[in-house]
């Protein structure tokens, strides 16, 4: 069984050198010093630095995401609901990427940073998909939403909410955020046959501090 202690301690090391160091300067063998461990103990958790990266962002914003699949359970409460918690769930995890990946506290370049974006969209949307669309389905099921494709509107719906909230990829204004966001929401709200206003309080993910 793997020593989850040796597990954190590979990870805090990396965490710790890409505040001190560009992605690509940082060596699996700098990693194991860091770490305290011989370069051998590595490989037997992590294939190469690639999969210790992929474990770090997954541990770092692991809370927000848990939170969200315990949602899909919950069907005592209404699918829009759960689709808002689940959106305020997805901006949290954002908040909580940029404030660590901060260009003024991280030694990284544009290029790290936009690696590290990549890394942290995909983890995102690939864990909240399968809730997301738990709770559409849900919602198909007991009537509330009309629509034949839930993965697929998953999966659109988490694009579009992660790209924006982020406000990385394609940076705009709290008001062209917003703009879009109520769009999207316009979009749902045909698309799945509820009343115009239905999802309206959806947009309170939205923070303009």
């Amino acid at each position: 069984m793997p020593d989850m202690k040796k597990y954190d301690l590979i990870l805090d090391a990396l965490q710790q050198l890409l505040e001190e160091k560009k992605i690509q300067n940082i060596s699996v063998s700098e990693i194991a010093q860091k770490a305290g461990i011989g370069k051998g103990s590595i490989y037997y958790y992590f294939p190469s630095k690639d999969a210790i990266l992929d474990a770090l962002i997954k541990r770092n914003y692991e809370e927000p995401l848990k939170t969200a699949k315990k949602l899909a359970e919950q069907t005592d409460i209404s699918p829009f609901t759960r689709m808002a918690m689940l959106f305020q769930a997805c901006r949290n995890s954002s908040i909580a990427f940029l404030k660590q990946h901060d260009s003024s506290s991280y030694n990284a370049s544009a290029q790290d940073l936009a690696f590290l974006h990549q890394k942290y969209l995909n983890h995102v949307i690939s864990e909240l998909k399968p809730d997301l669309t738990e709770i559409i389905r849900q919602g198909i099921e007991s009537g509330e939403i009309h629509f034949d494709y839930p993965a697929a509107l998953a999966e659109i719906v988490l694009i579009v909410i992660s790209v924006k909230l982020d406000n990385s990829l394609l940076p705009s204004s709290p008001e062209e955020t917003e703009d879009t966001i109520r769009g999207l929401i316009s979009l749902l709200e045909k698309g799945t046959g509820v009343e115009p206003g239905t999802l309206s309080y959806l947009t309170m993910t939205q923070d303009r501090s």
